[in-house]
């Protein structure tokens, strides 16, 4: 039988990476959209794309400047619909070969860790999906303590994204992100036990 794909998924600051950890703890295979990214950015055509799109200055001596393209793409939906069209074909071909590798493996289940799983049709690659929310309030002091960035950037990155109701009316299953670590890993622990009774 195929691996249970299960797409996890909520905005910036909603505590995503740490539910991510714990679904790994819980014997999860992880793919990290975002690191995903990284390499998809780093291909010649989404490379140039890119610079088209957002300007050749974020690219010097062949190194990215991703600080400059972040604050650029998304200090508005505009922007950051731009950089999805680009990236997002390059990532879900990664994604769906990096899927095909996990199959095989000894894990309970493949973990697809994406903030934009619905937006860029990749929970059609999931057999059922997890959203991670938190208060804004919360989501803006997490953003800027771990970004280093000012008020101000974190909430336009905040603006740029979909409200909690977004991710939790399109998820099968909620967490809530304001739990501490060890409730977390509880919770996670719990809740794929029920996924994979679910769909076994």
């Amino acid at each position: 039988m195929n691996k249970l794909v299960i797409g996890l998924t909520g905005p910036t600051g909603a505590g995503k990476s740490t539910v991510a950890g714990a679904f790994e703890k819980a014997g999860c295979k992880i793919i990290d959209a975002d690191l995903v990214a990284r390499t998809a950015v780093t291909d010649e055509k989404c490379l140039a794309d890119l610079k088209a799109a957002f300007g050749n200055d974020i690219e010097k001596n062949g190194t990215l400047n991703r600080r400059l393209l972040a604050q650029r793409a998304f200090s508005s939906e505009k922007g950051a619909a731009k950089l999805n069209a680009i990236t997002h074909p390059v990532i879900m071909n990664e994604v769906k070969k990096r899927i095909a590798q996990f199959q095989a493996s000894g894990a309970k289940a493949i973990l697809l860790d994406a903030a934009l799983l619905f937006e860029s049709g990749a929970d059609s690659l999931c057999n059922t999906t997890v959203a991670v929310t938190a208060p804004v309030e919360i989501r803006l002091n997490r953003i800027m303590s771990r970004d280093g960035i000012s008020k101000e950037l974190a909430e336009a990155r905040i603006g740029a994204q979909k409200e909690n109701s977004y991710y939790n009316e399109r998820a099968r299953y909620r967490l809530d992100g304001t739990m501490n670590r060890d409730n977390i890993q509880a919770a996670v622990n719990q809740l794929l036990e029920q996924i994979i009774g679910d769909y076994s």
